[in-house]
């Protein structure tokens, strides 16, 4: 049986690439999402800021199903994340159905949780032979290209040990890629680095979004959410307290929870 690589099908003209409604989770008695609704279209970049604790990064796992909803519903490019419906009630779908609704999102974590025992060009190449099957040959040189996409074109043959915070960020970003998703999701992907390494990171993420990637990044990097965002969010205690453009919501913040975060950071 002949198994043919994956390659995700154009967006639906005219639906939101993602589609959050009444999305909700708890852990316990703590309530964590509490009820967030938000529409990112395709190409579009929505960079969500708040606080430690407030529900940002649970909201993006929830995206991929590595956090189960309990509560309102997700949508990527039209179809149920996580779930099926039929005669108006939720079923979760099996996990061999849910993984294949994650490889149409790439996700690129805190960490980089690269294969150590591997170099940076077999980190990339991986998934894609193992995963979709695609042919050695073809996957290496589609890596290759992706390597030299995030400016380390020179650094195929290094192992991640022997790779600074930012280029092994950067390798991460080239294995999400190397899957062809139709959305990247960002979890704080400088937060773990020093500081004069952030900005080779951000400049990967800005050459994505200039080439209409469609982004959710949750940062603390006010100044690319002011210059890549189409919209911001900001979140705290698990509510979606403010949304509108950069311009807006960072400049201009009208409610005073915003007020009083942007304070501290800005």
């Amino acid at each position: 049986m002949t198994t043919t690589p994956h390659t995700p099908v154009l967006s639906r003209p005219g639906k939101p690439m993602v589609e959050a409604v009444g999305v909700r989770k708890r852990y316990g008695r703590l309530e964590v999402l509490k009820g967030i609704d938000l529409e990112v279209n395709n190409g579009e970049v929505l960079c969500l800021i708040g606080p430690s604790g407030s529900g940002k990064s649970t909201f993006l796992r929830c995206i991929n199903h590595l956090e189960r909803l309990d509560g309102g519903t997700l949508r990527v490019d039209g179809n149920l994340v996580g779930f099926r419906e039929h005669e108006g009630k939720l079923y979760e779908l099996r996990e061999k159905e849910i993984a294949a609704q994650r490889l149409d999102i790439g996700m690129v974590f805190q960490r980089f949780n690269l294969f150590p025992h591997m170099t940076a060009l077999h980190n990339v190449m991986e998934a894609p032979v193992q995963v979709q099957r695609e042919k050695s040959g073809q996957a290496k040189e589609r890596a290759i290209a992706l390597l030299e996409r995030v400016g380390l074109a020179d650094k195929q043959g290094a192992y991640p040990a022997m790779l600074s915070g930012g280029q092994q960020q950067r390798v991460a970003i080239a294995r999400a890629l190397a899957m062809r998703p139709k959305l990247m999701l960002f979890d704080e992907p400088t937060s773990a680095l020093d500081p004069e390494l952030v900005g080779e990171v951000l400049d990967v993420m800005r050459g994505l979004a200039s080439e209409g990637m469609t982004m959710i990044v949750v940062t603390h990097e006010m100044g690319f959410a002011r210059e890549v965002a189409d919209t911001v969010v900001f979140m705290d205690d698990g509510v979606a307290v403010e949304s509108g453009r950069p311009v807006d919501v960072l400049s201009n913040p009208q409610h005073t929870r915003t007020k009083a975060f942007l304070g501290k950071v800005l």
